[in-house]
């Protein structure tokens, strides 16, 4: 966002039961309409109150009948038991954004990644990657992350003179990106440029860039993409001063807004974008400010 080139201000069971009793009524009625004899009243007696004492049997050991066609389960020998639903465990917390807390320690650890040069410029810019500690921020993979950046096809290396190559902690290099916290992040473009950043921006200072962890982790509200094409932005926007671009503003209603622009301050008609090239390989830039 700003340069040490330039100083801008920042802004159920029931149906069983009458089942049962349809079949006592039936048969009472078949009784009414024969001889009654004692001895076979008495059998007849019997029997019924035998039948009924085994169907009551026949329920209480587990059976069930099949009211939809009227034939019978065979018994089984083996009843599950209906499991009792036990109460689900509360999911771990899982974190979905990255935390930024407003201050931090104010020392920084050094990515160990390294790779090869990109570009193919005669000299590259050989850059290594700092974290504040104690941020919830990978070292290594925002390094990698940024070194995807610098590579891409519409980044700066399409610029035949440029070339830029990761190195690790305790190699020699040329400058330093450092992610960190507002307070520190503040404090820091303060000491190399006296820029107020306000907590919100991020700047190029004498031998390095400072990324502001707050819009590394949120982007911007006028960048409408991913979180990784706007830390694109951001990186080729401050490297972009490292080379020596100054700021531009937008080049007309419904064009790309160049990388040099300060997106997060307005789009004023342009399209956000985080290349410094099109997709035809044309520089993206607009009058100077």
């Amino acid at each position: 966002m700003y340069s040490a080139r330039e100083r801008q201000s920042a802004p159920a069971t029931g149906s069983t039961a009458a089942g049962h009793r349809a079949g006592r009524r039936r048969r009472s009625a078949h009784r009414r309409g024969r001889p009654r004899r004692r001895g076979q009243s008495l059998l007849i007696g019997l029997l019924v109150a035998a039948g009924l004492l085994g169907s009551a049997a026949y329920l209480l050991g587990g059976g069930r009948s099949d009211a939809s066609s009227g034939a019978p389960h065979p018994r089984s020998t083996h009843v599950t038991p209906t499991p009792t639903p036990s109460p689900s465990p509360s999911p771990s917390a899982s974190r979905t954004e990255i935390d930024v807390p407003p201050t931090g320690s104010g020392t920084f650890v050094t990515a160990q990644a390294s790779g090869e040069t990109v570009g193919s410029g005669p000299r590259p810019v050989r850059y290594v990657v700092q974290v504040e500690t104690g941020l919830d921020v990978s070292p290594s993979q925002a390094a990698n992350e940024i070194a995807e950046i610098l590579a891409a096809p519409r980044g700066w290396t399409h610029d035949p003179d440029n070339a830029f190559q990761l190195v690790g902690a305790g190699s020699p290099h040329d400058i330093t990106i450092k992610i960190a916290t507002p307070a520190t992040a503040d404090a820091l473009c303060w000491a190399g440029i006296q820029q107020d950043t306000g907590g919100e921006y991020n700047c190029e200072v004498p031998g390095g860039v400072v990324v502001n962890l707050k819009r590394w982790v949120k982007g911007s509200p006028n960048f409408d993409g991913p979180i990784h094409d706007y830390r694109a932005l951001i990186i080729n926007h401050e490297v972009g001063h490292f080379l020596g671009h100054s700021h531009v503003t937008c080049g007309g209603a419904g064009r790309l807004a160049p990388v040099m622009m300060q997106q997060i301050k307005g789009l004023h008609g342009c399209v956000a974008n985080a290349w410094p090239y099109d997709e035809n390989g044309d520089f993206v830039t607009g009058p100077p400010v």
